[in-house]
């Protein structure tokens, strides 16, 4: 893709959308602190509302995400653009399912609550960019002019750069606010029958993680293994990215392909979400 045709996507400020977009950031902000992930955590990861994958895939015909400056379709359509991009490319076939289900975290709002940020209509607390919660909130994050509402850049831990972690711990050992990455990530983790590779599930985890894999920040807390993920992640994003069109798909059109390729990671049985 040429670097112009990229520039059109995730444009904060010549968008219709913008409005939208900033007023979900801003709440997203202004919420998401460390004890409220802690609260998300305990909340959400429960693992029990057992569910068909292809019933859950169905449920994102219902939702379009808010934060997106790019698509205002179903996000069950950009979830088959990405797969059907990693297809196209021959990438393996784990690579092709992570593209599929990447965002599936996404069906969080059935059983979310506009309290949690975590419905349909209030989805600050389960899409967007992340970050780090514990720490100060860098400058890279999308309108930095709303970190300041956030109450933890008040508290005399959170505030500060490393806040409540040691230098280069490693991703794998900090908060992230919450959201479907890690909703689905900790879904899949917990799933006994899932063999999706370690670089799959770096994806689904991280995806949304643009302070760090595009913005360059944290990098007083990460260590050599994120520089791997950090290479996995780029090489996904453009995927996740650079695929979104308005070209409309049927889920059951595309499920022969992927169906085995599911049960191939993931088994037969429900996924308890």
């Amino acid at each position: 893709m040429e670097i112009s045709e990229a520039k059109q996507f995730r444009n904060y400020d010549h968008t219709d959308a913008t409005a939208a977009v900033r007023e979900h950031y801003r709440l997203m902000r202004k919420n998401q602190t460390y004890d409220y992930v802690q609260r998300m955590k305990e909340k959400y990861l429960t693992y029990d509302t057992p569910m068909d994958l292809w019933d859950a895939m169905d449920k994102l015909n219902e939702l379009i995400d808010v934060s997106d400056p790019d698509i205002d379709l179903p996000n069950v359509q950009h979830l088959i653009q990405s797969a059907e991009a990693i297809r196209a490319d021959d990438r393996p076939d784990w690579m092709q399912l992570v593209g599929l289900i990447h965002d599936l975290g996404k069906m969080m709002f059935v059983k979310g609550s506009d309290e949690d940020g975590t419905s349909q209509a209030q989805q600050w607390g389960m899409v967007g960019d992340v970050f780090v919660v514990g720490c100060a909130l860098p400058d890279t994050c999308v309108y930095p002019e709303f970190n300041a509402l956030n109450p933890d850049m008040q508290h005399p831990t959170y505030s500060t750069e490393l806040g409540i972690y040691s230098p280069n711990c490693g991703l794998d050992n900090v908060d992230l606010a919450w959201g479907h990455d890690e909703y689905l990530y900790q879904v899949l983790a917990n799933h006994p029958t899932n063999s999706i590779p370690e670089a799959g599930m770096v994806m689904v985890r991280y995806h949304s993680f643009y302070p760090w894999h595009t913005g360059g920040s944290y990098a007083h807390l990460t260590n050599e293994k994120d520089d791997q993920y950090k290479e996995w992640i780029i090489d996904f994003n453009k995927y996740d990215l650079y695929t979104k069109s308005q070209k409309i798909y049927e889920l059951e059109d595309v499920k022969d392909y992927y169906a085995p390729i599911a049960e191939k990671y993931l088994g037969t049985g429900e996924i308890r979400f």
